[in-house]
């Protein structure tokens, strides 16, 4: 347990020792805490958009047939314009992410404090959505592109009979669900986390304005 979470435990408790605390006193460590974990959310962030550029882009170095593919992929406008989107999307998660931090380091006043925790949390749950409809959007269309590109692939679902295909859409489908669940559980999981120590924050700063 924190300095924070003692200090508070303390001065609930109403002894003597702490009665002296006032909201001047506690203010300051909920906006520390607030701006670290914002902070910890835009470094996380940054980390990700990382990942994503090498998942992306390595391959396309060390893997003449990823290149090919790659290259050919490229050529389909639907799928320039959707790899442009993602990247646009999260590196404008990470630039919000970064002005939350700033609005939370740089202000002195509760209310204001409270309204960027606001932002943040609203911020990170349409970007965990988005992920999670990208998810469900990407798999499907992963296969539309093999299926248009890849002629082997081409011929043998099209040869597929309805016993077959509906096969397929079920694997398709389980696939898709077996994604949003790890996703979702990961999002869960790292910003969770974070995004609960910073309602704690908010609630607690709700009591100050009271």
């Amino acid at each position: 347990m924190d300095e924070l979470e003692l200090l508070k435990k303390d001065w609930n408790k109403g002894s003597d020792e702490f009665k002296n605390y006032s909201d001047s006193d506690i203010y300051p460590m909920l906006h520390k805490k607030s701006s670290s974990i914002v902070k910890t959310l835009f470094y996380i962030s940054v980390a990700e958009l990382i990942f994503w550029i090498l998942v992306s882009y390595v391959p396309y170095f060390f893997s003449d047939k990823m290149r090919a593919k790659l290259e050919a992929s490229y050529e389909n406008p639907l799928f320039t314009g959707l790899t442009i989107f993602g990247f646009a999307v999260v590196a404008l998660f990470v630039y919000l992410l970064y002005k939350s931090h700033k609005s939370i380091s740089s202000t002195d006043n509760a209310k204001k404090l409270m309204e960027s925790i606001l932002r943040t949390r609203k911020v990170i749950k349409y970007y965990v959505l988005y992920n999670l409809v990208m998810i469900f959007i990407s798999i499907p269309l992963s296969l539309y592109f093999e299926f248009n590109q890849n002629s082997d692939f081409h011929d043998q679902v099209a040869a597929f009979d309805t016993t077959q295909m509906t096969i397929l859409v079920g694997i398709t489908i389980l696939i898709t669900a077996v994604f949003l669940v790890i996703i979702w559980l990961f999002y869960k999981l790292i910003y969770g986390i974070l995004l609960k120590r910073l309602n704690r924050n908010y609630n607690e700063l709700k009591k100050l304005e009271v």
